[in-house]
């Protein structure tokens, strides 16, 4: 038997902890001195303890921790428990990181107010283009939503190509078309020289701009505010109007996204 202060340091918890679970019925002594109340545990009760701390830390309330250890869950069972809290910790994580990304990148887009390069704004035409097209929804344009869905579509589009056999004729495009539930419909295109049908990916033609306010954006795409707000001052300032949704032209891609070369294309009138 061991005293509640040698249980606690074996079992790595606190006295205090062992008392409320003493309290409320979780974890026993399993002897109480008549006399003085003093507390005496055996070994074979670190078990117990070492699932209530492992399922509590998972996130369960104590009430749920003891309706989980009454049905005496197995160790495989706490694995698959642990598995599924670890993937929706990192899911979590994850989300914060991008949300966290997104404040920077709005804080570095509020600090080039006043600094706009609307100076390198050039109109032009462009092409019509036709292209290998995959499709998928975001639920905003937010580059929290909009980043785990584009980057994802170009690879599996990538893969879908090669394995075709076809040849991509130019740098990657992307597009955009806001739905009537405002979600975003995210369009990953390659340029292709193939007819349409007879693979597992769209052929498309994307039809020619004859004005196009275009400028060249220079590092990750999670800090293109400031270049599309550049854009968008020049199109105000210049009296013009636009007419669709941006297109953004992968000219450089490398692994090191701040090296990233990107033109933005939006059709003015």
């Amino acid at each position: 038997m061991f005293s509640i202060g040698d249980f606690a340091r074996l079992g790595l918890v606190s006295v205090r902890m062992l008392r409320h679970y003493d309290a409320i019925g979780l974890l026993r002594p399993a002897h109480v001195d008549p006399a003085t109340g003093y507390r005496s545990y055996q070994a074979e009760q670190l078990a117990r303890l070492n699932r209530i701390v492992a399922i509590k830390d998972l996130g369960f309330t104590l009430e749920q921790v003891r309706a989980i250890l009454d049905e005496k869950v197995s160790t495989e069972e706490l694995h698959g428990m642990v598995r599924l809290r670890r993937a929706e910790l990192e899911a979590r994580i994850s989300a914060d990181l991008a949300r966290l990304r997104s404040v920077e990148a709005r804080l570095r887009t509020i600090e080039t107010e006043g600094h706009m390069r609307t100076a390198e704004v050039v109109l032009k035409r462009v092409e019509p283009v036709r292209v290998a097209q995959l499709a998928a929804r975001a639920a905003s344009y937010q580059g929290e939503d909009i980043g785990p869905v584009i980057g994802p579509l170009f690879e599996e589009l990538c893969r879908r190509v090669a394995a075709a056999c076809v040849r991509i004729a130019g740098p990657g495009i992307a597009h955009y078309r806001e739905e009537a539930d405002g979600s975003i419909m995210v369009h990953a295109c390659l340029p292709v020289n193939v007819a349409p049908g007879g693979h597992d990916f769209e052929v498309v033609d994307l039809p020619a701009v004859e004005t196009a306010a275009t400028i060249i954006h220079h590092g990750s795409m999670e800090d293109v505010g400031p270049t599309f707000q550049a854009l968008a001052h020049w199109i105000e300032e210049n009296g013009r109007r636009s007419r669709d949704l941006a297109r953004e032209i992968s000219l450089h891609c490398p692994d090191n996204r701040d090296e990233w070369v990107t033109e933005l294309q939006i059709e003015v009138s």
